[in-house]
């Protein structure tokens, strides 16, 4: 018997309550059941009776001994105790418990997912690293926060779109292609311009492609390489994301919503909402009707619009694509976005609280990093996945909430030691497989029976009852926007896995003959594997067969 199956069977308890007229309570949609934190109070806990016992004015305690007497008739649950001022102790059969292993191998990669955020349509960007040099260490962090969230989101229910946004217009790119031309000449960047060896790199490429570009006018000169250098770079980064697993379902770049002439648009549909207005010669936006510290200039007094003007403009894009639900993952540096950007979708008539959310991501760091030799001062994304690992670095980041600082010690990264967090997870997966190949071995299989009573013993409690919370936390990771959720749980299945394993043999010892409890164990160990394949997935970490 899975959380959700108690909850249910929870809920039918108090729809026949209210039916036969015992209490009068608008039943929830889901009852919630936890684990007690003293395994010796059960194996599951409801506050159910407190909850609503006054509602239904009753004493809590009154109330849950209608629940107990009802839910005791449940079939696979052994005992309810009610303790406390209200609690409901829930114990299940052993058999009822272990039926989860047949449900999990049942639903193999599906194992986990739900229907929580089925008809949400959402668009989610991260990354959106400018095209002007390589993704380093802060872009890595949005990447396998990213991912995992896209990841988690349709494991969820729900339609998700991946986007990342060029900031392909403005003076950066300008700077960035009279970079690429001074190297080009042999000349020093100017000031305020891009250094480093991939510079240098692409002035060589496009020199060698297009040799003639350095007997235009310097103006045409510049434009030319930038538009090189460009393509050139994106082309880099999208390799650079693919080979760490990451891929986008758009490109949008900046330069399309003012050649297409969608900022201008988006102001005049800005206006026609009632909160903009000309002063000093521009044209604002009054943010402040909605938080904001200001209100922003759109369009400064020269007739040049601002880069809020492009946000705004982008994030009407998102709108008329039919993106109900705009997620936007940020670095640390732009706090400031939240309430403007919130600001924006407000100005716009769309409800800040629902249609768009802003996740902000702090600083990580690496012990004794050294800067990149490519670069000159930054940490490359690709040299950090050849250094520590692209699973460790994957699984690491999508480990801590996305608004605490990180600082990653690679040499404990690279430990085959169970003090390495993406070693013990991906390590228990991998004896799960070997358990497997070993059963097989000596004649032990699913196939040839399966009687969930047999498991019995408290490591088998435990670890059903960890596997069998995987769903709910899940949905957790969905509902929060939380992908370390998940993380931590498979360390939790993996020591309780560990546990088991230590104390239950799948295959039998010495001349013992195989029997029903070893064909039945091997199922809760393919279990598993399959959740902790599941998980592992979700965050785009491998799950090895072998270590």
């Amino acid at each position: 018997m899975t959380p959700d199956q108690l909850s249910a069977a929870l809920r039918d308890v108090l729809d026949a309550l209210v039916t036969e007229g015992a209490i009068s309570i608008e039943v929830p949609e889901k009852v919630v059941v936890e684990r007690p934190k003293n395994r010796d109070h059960g194996d599951w806990a409801t506050n159910v009776a407190m909850q609503f016992g006054k509602r239904a004015g009753m004493n809590p305690r009154d109330f849950a001994t209608l629940v107990q007497s009802k839910l005791e008739a449940v079939a696979g649950v052994a005992s309810v105790e009610i303790a406390g001022p209200g609690f409901l102790n829930i114990r299940v059969d052993a058999g009822a418990a272990a039926e989860l292993a047949r449900t999990i191998l049942e639903a193999g990669e599906r194992f986990g997912e739900g229907d929580a955020l089925a008809g949400h349509t959402m668009n989610l960007e991260f990354v959106s690293a400018n095209p002007t040099g390589p993704l380093h260490i802060g872009h890595t962090r949005w990447a396998a926060l990213g991912d995992a969230l896209g990841r988690i989101l349709k494991a969820n229910g729900a339609d998700v779109t991946r986007e990342f946004y060029i900031n392909d217009a403005g003076a950066q790119m300008d700077k960035f292609g009279a970079s690429i031309l001074a190297r080009a000449k042999g000349e020093d960047v100017p000031e305020g311009g891009y250094r480093g060896g991939y510079i240098d790199a692409l002035a060589q490429q496009i020199v060698a492609a297009q040799p003639g570009l350095l007997d235009l006018p310097e103006a045409e000169a510049v434009q030319g390489f930038r538009e090189a250098g460009y393509k050139l770079q994106l082309a880099s980064v999208q390799q650079t994301l693919a080979e760490f697993d990451v891929f986008f379902d758009i490109y949008f770049s900046e330069t399309e919503l003012h050649a297409g002439g969608k900022v201008e648009e988006a102001v005049e549909r800005l206006r026609e909402q009632g909160h903009v207005m000309d002063q000093g010669g521009a044209v604002w936006l009054r943010t402040t009707d909605f938080g904001d510290d200001k209100d922003r200039v759109l369009i400064r007094a020269n007739g040049e619009p601002t880069y809020f003007a492009a946000d705004a403009a982008y994030y009407l894009s998102k709108r008329d694509r039919g993106f109900v639900e705009k997620i936007y993952l940020l670095g640390a540096d732009h706090h400031g976005y939240v309430q403007r950007l919130k600001a924006i979708a407000a100005c716009a008539g769309d409800d800040p609280a629902v249609n768009i959310e802003v996740l902000i991501g702090q600083l990580v760091d690496i012990e004794g990093a050294k800067l990149s030799k490519r670069a000159g001062n930054i940490i490359e994304l690709s040299e950090m996945v050849e250094w520590i690992g692209k699973d460790a670095v994957r699984y690491t980041l999508a480990r801590y909430p996305a608004d605490s600082p990180i600082s990653l010690n690679p040499e404990e990264l690279q430990k085959k030691s169970n003090d390495n967090p993406v070693f013990y997870v991906q390590y228990a997966h991998a004896r799960t497989r070997n358990v497997t190949r070993n059963a097989a071995e000596v004649g032990v299989s699913r196939e040839a029976a399966f009687e969930p009573a047999l498991l019995d013993h408290a490591s088998e409690a435990d670890l059903v009852a960890m596997l069998g919370e995987y769903p709910r936390v899940v949905a957790q990771a969905g509902a929060l926007r939380e992908p370390h959720r998940i993380a931590r749980h498979l360390e939790l299945i993996a020591g309780a896995y560990h546990a088991w394993y230590a104390s239950c043999r799948v295959t039998p010892i010495g001349d013992e003959p195989v029997a029903p409890v070893h064909h039945t164990r091997l199922w809760l160990n393919d279990a598993t594997g399959r959740v902790l394949a599941n998980g592992l997935n979700l965050l785009g970490v491998s799950a090895p067969e072998k270590m």
